[in-house]
């Protein structure tokens, strides 16, 4: 265990175009739900869910981006302190799979090496693929990145992703308290963990009126919840 009693707390966001499918994504995983009707998502949602990693509690905080370039400018600041990252395509969408790298240019800047999986997503619908096997393949190579093929809908491969970047995560957050004991998470993209309490959340709203959630970097890591099983929240 890194800490007794304490929880490590990981911002993951998950970027790509819209309609790929990252909303589902989150919603899948966090709440064992699936909808197939497509709502564009404005500015940023929030979702989070509490796992047991190689024996450390996780909290992993989704962060859910809209993908249309309107929003560009807002989703970009949610960017900053993500300590993983979810590249997502569609297998029916060439243009999103062609922006790929665009997306993960946009959150290095912001964040700079962080543990990212390249995630081609709607692999039931293989038959009207728009993208080439090898392709994909390739791109994951070129960008060095861990690539999943995932079904949403038939929640296919979507645990194995966010577990892969959970445990990447621990893994450099372990090498580097071994490295620097002393070492606390101040800003940016440096490694450690959110303080998750209502005190340490600021919030704002959203164009749609909705309450969106922004949090900001603590030097501790978080009290473990009393409750061992995985849950998910909605904020």
């Amino acid at each position: 265990m890194l800490e007794e009693d304490m929880e490590v707390a990981i911002k993951v966001v998950v970027v790509g175009n819209g309609a790929v499918g990252k909303s589902s994504m989150i919603q899948r995983y966090c709440k064992g739900i699936f909808t197939k009707d497509y709502k564009k998502t404005i500015g940023v949602d929030f979702l989070e869910r509490q796992i047991l990693v190689n024996d450390e509690d996780v909290r992993l905080m989704l962060w859910d981006t809209a993908g249309q370039e309107e929003f560009d400018a807002i989703t970009k600041a949610y960017y900053r302190g993500a300590q993983a990252c979810v590249l997502v395509f569609s297998t029916t969408d060439r243009e999103s799979f062609e922006a790929v790298s665009s997306w993960w240019e946009k959150v290095e800047l912001e964040v700079g090496d962080i543990p990212t999986v390249l995630v081609q997503n709607k692999i039931d619908l293989l038959d009207d693929t728009m993208i080439k096997n090898e392709e994909a393949e390739g791109l994951a190579k070129k960008l060095k990145l861990r690539f999943y093929r995932t079904s949403v809908k038939e929640d296919l491969n979507v645990n194995e992703v966010f577990k892969y970047l959970a445990d990447k995560y621990l893994q450099r957050l372990k090498r580097q308290t071994a490295e620097e004991p002393e070492a606390v998470h101040t800003a940016g993209n440096k490694i450690g963990v959110f303080n998750t309490t209502s005190s340490n959340l600021s919030s704002q709203n959203s164009s749609n009126g909705r309450e969106i959630i922004s949090l900001r970097p603590h030097k501790q890591r978080t009290k473990k919840s009393k409750n061992l099983f995985s849950s998910c929240s909605l904020l």
